[in-house]
């Protein structure tokens, strides 16, 4: 099993490497086209702006690459939202891999925007990716944009307003929270992805 962790750039690559170490899964991190084709998994991290993250695939080459990967590919964090058609965030053109938008979460009274902790998941739909992960489970998230709950959504969450925790399309998903970060949930999410692809 060749799994590869796509060089977007953000500070949570090498946990998330380390993650899956701890699963025994050593991850080829790399920005080479030819790499990621060549896997079995392929994970697309990110953490910080989308513009930035979308950039760094350009100048990598590899928006095309991901748009036409027929491999299993999930990303975490902002590479979930990289996913989608269009982030608010700068008013930035995604991989549209998955239709929608990701918009900016609302500020209110009691509600902050980040979103920084843990919160529970609500699931509703199958899927082996989400297998023994539960209603009522935690997850832990630190995000300020956030994709909507629409056909695609496994698991949702809610910080003033419902939003997408993990999707899935085809051979195309992601997960909004931190995996590396979310203790057994986080590593069952990044096992099922692992040992089943998506199916």
């Amino acid at each position: 099993m060749r799994v590869v962790l796509v060089d977007a750039g953000g500070s949570n690559i090498g946990s998330v490497r380390y993650a899956l170490e701890r699963l025994g899964v050593d991850a080829e991190l790399t920005g080479d086209a030819a790499a990621i084709r060549a896997a079995d998994r392929v994970i697309l991290p990110g953490v910080g702006a989308a513009a930035v993250c979308m950039k760094r695939l350009e100048d990598l080459a590899l928006v095309d690459v991901l748009r036409t990967l027929e491999k299993p590919l999930l990303g975490v964090c902002v590479g979930v939202q990289l996913l989608f058609a269009h982030s608010e965030e700068d008013d930035t053109p995604c991989l549209g891999l998955l239709p929608g938008r990701v918009r900016k979460l609302q500020a209110s009274p009691g509600i902050r925007v980040p979103h920084m902790g843990w919160n529970t998941l609500q699931r509703r739909r199958d899927s082996s990716l989400v297998e023994g992960i539960e209603d009522g489970d935690h997850a832990y998230f630190v995000h300020s944009y956030a994709a909507p709950v629409d056909d695609d959504c496994l698991s949702s969450s809610e910080h003033g307003q419902h939003f997408a925790a993990i999707v899935q399309r085809g051979n195309v998903a992601g997960a909004q929270f931190h995996p590396e970060r979310s203790g057994a949930i986080g590593a069952r999410l990044l096992k099922n992805f692992i040992e089943y692809g998506l199916q």
